[in-house]
């Protein structure tokens, strides 16, 4: 018989049919308690004259992505995924979006990998939803629906990481 009391409480002890113990893997998971919008803003100020712009020119549209998360309760963090879209045309503002959309997750893994969990893997599973949000406000706005690219986020992880590193380290 195992005791399982002196046992860590992420390690987990099976004994198989012929008297074998076996180590079990801690468990791990990812949870999505909830998905919401935060935060939502569309302007189109120079409407309807941009319309005429747009009909011999496209818009030069810069795009800029952010993700925030935030401990809530034990095991449990909101994702904020941020995009804010700003469309040009002849230096004519034709549009500003903005989204804050955000997850609630339950994320029971080893304390190392919660940064990558949080900045990586929740907003892959947010990403989807934001974008269809993006593209029906902008195209609800009278302006071809915005489609925003794939973004590597394990990319924006690196960079983030490595600029808090920069940061830490003294000029020289």
């Amino acid at each position: 018989m195992i005791d399982e009391n002196n046992t860590d409480e992420n390690e987990r002890f099976t004994e198989d049919s012929n008297d074998k113990v076996t180590q079990e893997a801690p468990a791990l998971s990812l949870v999505i308690n909830g998905q919401y919008t935060k935060d939502l803003s569309f302007e189109a100020p120079n409407t309807p004259e941009v319309f005429n712009l747009l009909q011999s020119e496209m818009p030069n549209i810069q795009v800029d992505i952010d993700v925030q998360g935030n401990a809530k309760d034990q095991n449990v963090f909101e994702v904020v995924l941020k995009v804010r879209a700003e469309a040009k045309v002849k230096e004519e503002l034709a549009y500003i979006c903005e989204l804050s959309y955000a997850g609630i997750f339950t994320i029971s893994v080893p304390a190392e990998n919660i940064g990558p969990v949080l900045l990586i893997d929740c907003p892959l599973i947010l990403f989807p939803f934001l974008r269809r949000i993006v593209a029906d406000v902008t195209s609800d706005g009278g302006f071809a629906p915005l489609m925003l690219t794939p973004v590597d986020f394990a990319s924006l992880y690196q960079k983030r990481i490595l600029q808090n590193q920069d940061k830490d380290t003294p000029p020289t």
